[in-house]
C-alpha cells in the first residue's frame, strides 16, 4: 500500500462507520462477529475495512485462520478511533440536554467504594435538583469499568482509586480514604473470640475480592505476612448485594470498605488490615468534553465526598 497523506483523512473518505466498522473488529476479534455485531454482511464489514485500509496506506490487522487481531498500526488506530466516538457521543448528549433543558443520562460505573453511601447521597441531591436527569449505574470490575469509561459507554467512574492507577488517558479527582474491614454478620460466632486473630479465621468460609482486583492482591498480602495461605474455602464475589446476602445467611468473613459494614446486620471484626485501605474517587476519560448533566452530577459527588471525609476524619493524601 502507498504510505498516507495525512490530509487524506479530511478529504471526505473517512466516515464514522470506518471507524466504527474498526473498533467491532477488533472488539469481537472476527469479520463475522462484527458483521453479526452490526447486524449487516460480512462483505460490507471486508469492504469497509479495506476502503479504511486503502485510505491509511497500512494494513491494521493480521489475519488468522481463527480471525484477526490487530497489529502495531491496528492497535494505535483503534484506540483513536474509540477516542473519536466517544466524543461523537458526548457532543450528541450536549445538543440533547441544551435542547431539552437538563434532560439527559449520566452513565456511571461502580466497584463497591462508594456503593452505599457517596453513590445514593449524590444521586439522589442531583435529582432533586434535576427530577429528568436519567442515572444509570453499572457494577463491573475495576478494569471493565475503565474499558467501558475510555471507549465512552460510561461517563465517570465512582470507586478505588489505585496507587499504580494512574493513567494519560485519565482524569483522576480524589475524594476520602476508606479503610477496609473485617465484616461478618451481627451474631457471627468469631465475634465472641477475644481478641482475635486472622489465624483464628482462616478455617471459616470467606468471600474475597475477585483475582482482577488490586485490593485482592493486597489481602493476600496481609495473610501472606503472616504465614498464611489463601482461605481455600472462599467465595469471589463482585456483587454487592449477593456478598451482603452471603454475609447474612451463613457464617461468612468479608473484606469490605468501612462504610459497606455500617449496617445493623453486620458487624466489624477487631482486626486491623495493615497497608490496606481504599482511596475513594472519581475517574473521567482525560480531555472528554463533559456534558451539563454530568457536570451537575459530579458537583454533588464532590461534595457528598467533603462531608464523609470530615466524618471519617482522614485526609485524601495517597
Amino acid at each position: 500500500m502507498v504510505p498516507m497523506d495525512i490530509n487524506r483523512l479530511l478529504d471526505g473518505r473517512l466516515k464514522v462507520r470506518h471507524l466504527v466498522l474498526v473498533v467491532t473488529v477488533a472488539e469481537q476479534g472476527s469479520v463475522v462477529g462484527a458483521a453479526e455485531r452490526l447486524r449487516v454482511t460480512q462483505p460490507v464489514v471486508t469492504r469497509g475495512l479495506r476502503e479504511l485500509e486503502q485510505i491509511l496506506g497500512v494494513e491494521l490487522f493480521d489475519r488468522g485462520p481463527r480471525g484477526v487481531a490487530p497489529n502495531a498500526y491496528g492497535r494505535a488506530f483503534v484506540d483513536d478511533a474509540r477516542a473519536i466516538i466517544a466524543q461523537i457521543r458526548q457532543a450528541g448528549k450536549h445538543v440533547a440536554e441544551l435542547s431539552t433543558g437538563m434532560v439527559g443520562t449520566v452513565v456511571v460505573g461502580n466497584h463497591l467504594s462508594g456503593a452505599n453511601v457517596l453513590l445514593p447521597t449524590a444521586i439522589a441531591r442531583l435529582k432533586r435538583q434535576f427530577p429528568y436527569v436519567t442515572v444509570i449505574v453499572r457494577e463491573a470490575t475495576p478494569d471493565r469499568l475503565t474499558e467501558d469509561l475510555l471507549t465512552g459507554d460510561i461517563d465517570l467512574v465512582v470507586g478505588r482509586l489505585t496507587p499504580q492507577g494512574e493513567d494519560q488517558r485519565t482524569t483522576r479527582i480524589r475524594l476520602y480514604h476508606e479503610p477496609i474491614r473485617l465484616v461478618v454478620r451481627a451474631g457471627h460466632p468469631a465475634t465472641a473470640i477475644d481478641q482475635p486473630q486472622l489465624a483464628d479465621l482462616i478455617d471459616y468460609p470467606w468471600v474475597l475480592p475477585v483475582t482482577q482486583t488490586a485490593l485482592r492482591t493486597e489481602v493476600e498480602q496481609v495473610f501472606f505476612r503472616q504465614g498464611l495461605g489463601v482461605p481455600t474455602n472462599r467465595v469471589e464475589c463482585t456483587s454487592l448485594p449477593t456478598l451482603r446476602s452471603l454475609l447474612i445467611d451463613a457464617d461468612m468473613i468479608a473484606t469490605l470498605p468501612a462504610l459497606l459494614a455500617r449496617d445493623d446486620a453486620l458487624a466489624v471484626l477487631p482486626i486491623e488490615l495493615p497497608n490496606v485501605q481504599r482511596l475513594v474517587g472519581l475517574t473521567l476519560a482525560a480531555g472528554r468534553s463533559q456534558s451539563p448533566s454530568l457536570k451537575a452530577f459530579m458537583k454533588h459527588l464532590e461534595e457528598v465526598g467533603a462531608e464523609i471525609r470530615e466524618t471519617l476524619d482522614m485526609p485524601t493524601e495517597a
